[in-house]
């Protein structure tokens, strides 16, 4: 069965190392430093931090990956939108039909969301099929980012 939980800063050791394999996957096109990839878990395992929701999923009583979660207002569609930051299972619970239901999940934790988006790279055509199985369209904007950190 599938469930989900907010991470705590105790699943640190459990949590991270599926991030760092997430960050060297065709999920990610860019190199990201190991400690902004801190910085986030710290803050998704947060509940203070208001932005960004961390959740371990679970199959059966047993870790099978991550999700980051953060919302905003889309005035494009006049209400909530959920943004699925990150989304990782491990490689031995893929394949099994747990995306959908995970996307599903999505829907029904979140029902005053207006839009759920999310990044794809097309290298990753295996969550490509997904996201399109789950209803998702592609949204052909091109991104902008104006990055203000080291």
């Amino acid at each position: 069965m599938l469930t989900f939980r907010d991470i705590l800063p105790e699943d640190h050791d459990l949590v991270v190392p599926m991030v760092l394999d997430f960050y060297h996957s065709d999920a990610v096109d860019h190199p990201v430093d190991a400690a902004i990839l801190e910085r986030s878990f710290q803050a998704a395992a947060d509940p203070a931090e208001s932005l960004l929701r961390g959740l371990l999923i679970q199959w059966n009583g047993k870790p099978a990956g991550y999700m980051y979660i953060t919302q905003c207002y889309s005035a494009e569609v006049g209400g909530r939108c959920v943004f699925i930051e990150e989304i990782f299972l491990l490689p031995e619970f893929r394949g099994r039909g747990l995306g959908i239901e995970i996307m599903s999940w999505l829907e029904q934790e979140y029902p005053a969301a207006r839009r759920f988006r999310l990044e794809v790279t097309q290298a990753n055509q295996g969550a490509v099929r997904l996201y399109q199985k789950a209803g998702y369209q592609f949204l052909c904007y091109d991104q902008m980012v104006l990055d203000k950190f080291k």
